[in-house]
């Protein structure tokens, strides 16, 4: 649950300018032409990684705040003045907003390869000048939160993972989408202590192994800090022996009387192994109430063989391999235009051709899913999954922050097939194609190749 004094938290935006040169050339022509009537892109990814059986939809609420707030600044057209772009497409970026609508799957929820995340609809120019930041925002949150998922089903629910990534992850800003989206997929809690504030999560930490060396012997160390922190003491026993230093932070727990709250963590070393023994000396000792926190370059493989071994952990802080997506650092993402004035449009290109239209996707329990344009009818007790959540450039209010998105996670993880939700070797469920879809893109096809024939001199036809 969210803390009560979750704080209300606006991103410090970021600018217009942070976008691909071409998304700027490209809606400046179309400005000069007058090429203004409304355009759909939708943002999909193409292939799943091998290593995943389904993703986890994330980054939507970043990306709603930034369409709200789009805007060139004064700084920012008098950059592109040094860019040569033409007065009259400076004047019309003064005074350009989004306007349009934004049709997205809800934060938590499952999804697969080439259905849309999320969809835009908007004058052209606008709609293509935000897909860079779209496609930034979602492809990394996605990434991570599928792979925190992956972490929360390896530990079974025996076990309570913390995020500890940030002090690796590529940068402060992917830092804190990973406490996030972690967060939004189960973890427990964070050592992020501004994510904590930001999002209403549960700030956590122990102490790190310079605590111990600062100190003239490791037992000093334990005394300190039981003295400063009785109530989150939580002892790094691994710095010089690693059963000798539990055996001290036996000492301290007794002679402070902290046997029902303190903790003792393993960083290094076998860790189910140290865990067993680790037990076993707390349990002797009359501490079966002090827990064990386990760290030290976990992924879901290592959380995994730890719950297969048994190993007596209560917590594991999960961190580099987490927020970064380790195996998995990318998602095949795309932003493509599939209608323009009311046009159908798809790419035929080898290995890259797209779906026209505005598309929905419905989903049947266990899911079951179907591709489909948005203007279809579900079927068979299916339900829509994308929900309109901006309209006229103005966030709809309809997703309910992480609490709702944890639900959605938990329902549809649960609706899995086992054979998605495997940690080696997974196979993602298979999305159906609606028939009106599958119609529509071979009109939208044979159109296209109508029209290279058309347009190819007499040698080439003949």
């Amino acid at each position: 649950m969210l803390a009560p004094d979750a704080v209300s938290h606006h991103d410090e935006m970021a600018t217009a300018l942070v976008t691909d040169l071409y998304q700027l050339t490209m809606a400046a022509s179309y400005l000069q032409r007058g090429m203004t009537a409304p355009a759909t892109f939708s943002l999909f990814v193409r292939n799943l990684p091998p290593t995943r059986g389904f993703l986890v939809a994330a980054g939507l609420e970043d990306c709603l705040e930034f369409l709200e707030e789009f805007h060139f600044d004064p700084s920012d057209l008098d950059y592109l003045a040094t860019l040569g772009l033409p007065r009259e497409v400076l004047r019309a970026f003064a005074s350009l907003r989004f306007t349009g609508d934004v049709w997205a799957v809800p934060e938590g929820r499952v999804v697969l390869a080439n259905e849309p995340l999320l969809e835009v609809t908007a004058p052209l120019p606008e709609a293509q000048l935000v897909e860079t930041l779209l496609l930034n925002k979602v492809t990394f949150q996605t990434a991570v939160a599928s792979k925190a998922a992956r972490c929360v089903l390896a530990a079974q629910g025996r076990l309570e993972l913390v995020d500890f990534g940030l002090r690796r992850t590529q940068g402060v800003d992917a830092g804190m989408a990973a406490a996030r989206s972690s967060a939004m997929v189960g973890f427990a809690a964070t050592s992020n202590v501004e994510a904590a504030r930001r999002y209403g999560l549960l700030a956590s930490g122990t102490m790190a192994h310079s605590y111990v060396e600062a100190f003239p012997d490791e037992i000093d160390a334990f005394r300190a800090f039981a003295a400063d922190f009785p109530d989150r003491a939580t002892f790094l026993v691994d710095t010089y022996d690693t059963l000798t230093g539990v055996r001290r932070a036996i000492t301290v727990i007794k002679e402070s009387g902290l046997e029902s709250r303190a903790a003792v963590r393993l960083d290094s070393g076998d860790l189910s192994t140290l865990a067993f023994g680790t037990r076993q000396l707390l349990d002797e000792a009359g501490l079966k109430q002090v827990r064990i926190v386990v760290s030290g370059n976990l992924d879901e493989h290592r959380v995994a063989d730890l719950v297969r071994r048994g190993a007596p952990v209560d917590v594991a802080g999960v961190g580099t391999r987490m927020g970064v997506s380790a195996d998995a650092p990318y998602l095949d993402t795309a932003y493509k235009l599939v209608a323009y004035d009311g046009r159908p449009v798809a790419k035929l290109s080898a290995a890259k051709a797209t779906y026209p239209g505005a598309k929905q996707v419905f989903r049947q329990d266990g899911i079951v899913d179907t591709l489909a344009l948005r203007n279809e009818s579900p079927g068979g007790g299916a339900t829509p999954v994308l929900e309109r959540v901006m309209a006229a450039g103005r966030h709809l209010g309809l997703d309910e922050g992480l609490d709702a998105a944890r639900a959605r996670y938990r329902a549809d993880s649960d609706a899995l097939p086992p054979s998605a939700r495997r940690l080696q070797d997974p196979v993602p469920p298979v999305v159906a194609i609606s028939v009106p879809l599958a119609d529509l893109t071979e009109q939208v096809q044979g159109q296209h190749r109508a029209g290279s024939a058309s347009s190819a001199s007499p040698n080439q036809q003949g």
